[in-house]
């Protein structure tokens, strides 16, 4: 088995735009080598089958996506109110539009894994462990609401996501309206002081 990690890597960002662009259908391992610019058959020297790249993927995706923690250290000096909520979900935007594909991906493997059984389990924990994480962060960094309001936050987001990366402009024709959009989202699940 192949064990070069960039290589690796440069395999696993091409498998996710491959997934973004054509869906999992069509994520082959050919077609990972293709668009990793790699000789045929490099993808299939790094991983067995597809449903090992496609396991694998999830978590490349979540690392892909996940923010540089100096950014969010900086971010969290700021009291943890309804407005930082607001500033931290309008970055969330922003890097779901600056990595489009990365989220189209994770959205790709949630109906593979409704398809397929053998990989729901394996994704459910990934998804699971996000929303756990998430929830962590809102309670223990002291922001209003409790788990709750962290839970639904991140379904309300999940859903934001989902529409305006899949059919923009449906809810929100310009950047202003975007971010008005956010602000509402957050304002009517995000309780102005401590919990209520």
């Amino acid at each position: 088995m192949a064990r070069n990690p960039a290589r690796r890597t440069e395999l696993l960002d091409a498998a996710t735009d491959l997934l973004a662009d054509v869906g999992a259908r069509g994520l082959t391992f050919r077609g990972v080598d293709e668009r990793a610019g790699a000789p045929t058959g490099t993808t299939s020297n790094y991983f067995r089958s597809r449903d090992e790249l496609l396991r694998e993927l999830c978590d490349h995706v979540f690392t892909r996506l996940t923010p540089d923690p100096a950014y969010v250290e900086d971010r969290l000096q700021a009291p943890p109110t309804r407005e930082l909520e607001t500033t931290l979900m309008r970055d969330l935007v922003d890097r779901a539009e600056a990595d489009r594909a990365g989220h189209l991906a994770l959205f790709e493997l949630r109906m593979e894994a409704s398809r397929r059984p053998e990989l729901r389990e394996v994704f459910t924990a990934r998804f699971r462990a996000n929303l756990q994480a998430i929830t962590a962060d809102h309670v223990e960094g002291g922001f209003p609401g409790g788990p709750e309001t962290a839970r639904v936050l991140y379904l309300a987001m999940t859903g934001l996501l989902f529409e305006h990366l899949t059919l923009p402009g449906l809810h929100a024709g310009s950047e202003a309206e975007l971010a008005e959009l956010v602000a509402s989202v957050v304002a009517r699940i995000v309780p102005t002081g401590p919990e209520t």
